[in-house]
């Protein structure tokens, strides 16, 4: 109402989950393919020097020199999208936005090689219950070493799309393992500011309101990062995994029990690892009808197999 026809600029980087690549020089084009050809797929702008390519994630920071190439990528400023009007040039998809790829993750840890964590800024300062050596952080102090999923948590440099979930299940993880409320705060806070990409403040606060007794299912499923092969010892619900521990104590009788009944047997024994598991829970994880899943459940109670 106030602006005739204006121009359309979209903010990049967190706020809207958006990294665009800007090529202002076409005859970069053949070497940036080459290095990163999810270019010819994703999203693709037409601009009035060359192209901009959008990609969905926001992993690495902007710069004016990507890949050592004079190329700019804008992960926090601002690009001018379609149908912008400049210079009588107008922005227009040659490949819409229906079609946008994920940041690629090589790209991604190329910029974690560039920027590990690093120990806070200031001079001197070390946080509280954090070990340094050389001001480099080791790790942090906490109840339920054993526990592997915490440690994996800790040592990886959460991205863009996976920092909500993952600090959200380490302050619930911290808490079922005997760490203090406001100690598991402190160590969830701190790991946070250690991110390459840290959330912002609110934002963590917000994982502080509710506590959820996670299983290690519901950990698969939001980080799959996690590798479960190394986990030792779980206090408030979950166990050591024994991979095919109610399989194996049963194995003479594994023949003789139905393919459904098998692969329900390798559900509950493996990816439920002993939790106190529903029917319904089995069923939604194994897109299987409810009844068919509770006729082999009873079943397997009626040989014996399950308890």
């Amino acid at each position: 109402m106030k602006f005739d026809n204006p121009n359309i600029g979209i903010v990049t980087g967190d706020i809207s989950n958006l990294t665009v690549v800007d090529v202002d020089d076409p005859s970069m084009l053949p070497e940036l393919i080459k290095q990163v050809p999810e270019i010819n797929e994703t999203t693709r702008v037409k601009t009035r020097r060359c192209y901009h390519y959008y990609f969905s994630g926001n992993g690495i920071n902007s710069t004016n020199n990507f890949l050592n190439m004079g190329v700019e990528v804008k992960s926090g400023g601002i690009v001018v999208a379609p149908p912008s009007i400049i210079d009588d040039v107008t922005y227009t998809f040659e490949i819409p936005l229906s079609e946008i790829k994920p940041l690629p993750i090589y790209l991604i840890e190329k910029e974690r090689e560039k920027a590990p964590n690093k120990a806070p800024e200031k001079e001197g300062y070390q946080a509280p219950d954090v070990e340094y050596k050389n001001r480099r952080v080791l790790g942090l102090r906490y109840y339920g070493k054993k526990v592997d999923c915490i440690r994996q948590i800790l040592s990886r440099d959460l991205q863009v799309g996976e920092r909500d979930n993952s600090l959200y299940i380490l302050y619930n993880l911290l808490l079922q393992n005997d760490n203090k409320k406001d100690y598991s705060k402190k160590i969830v806070t701190e790991k946070n500011r250690l991110l390459t990409k840290p959330l912002p403040g609110k934002e963590v606060e917000k994982l502080f309101k509710k506590a959820y007794n996670h299983k290690c299912s519901s950990i698969i499923e939001k980080l799959p990062f996690v590798k479960c092969d190394k986990c030792k010892r779980f206090k408030g619900g979950l166990r050591k995994m024994i991979v095919g521990s109610a399989m194996i104590k049963n194995l003479r009788d594994l023949p003789k029990i139905s393919n459904t009944e098998r692969g329900i047997l390798s559900l509950i024994d493996v990816y439920f690892s002993g939790e106190n598991v529903t029917v319904n829970r089995i069923a939604e994880v194994a897109n299987m009808n409810w009844q068919t899943v509770n006729k082999a459940v009873e079943s397997l109670r009626n040989k014996g197999i399950l308890p």
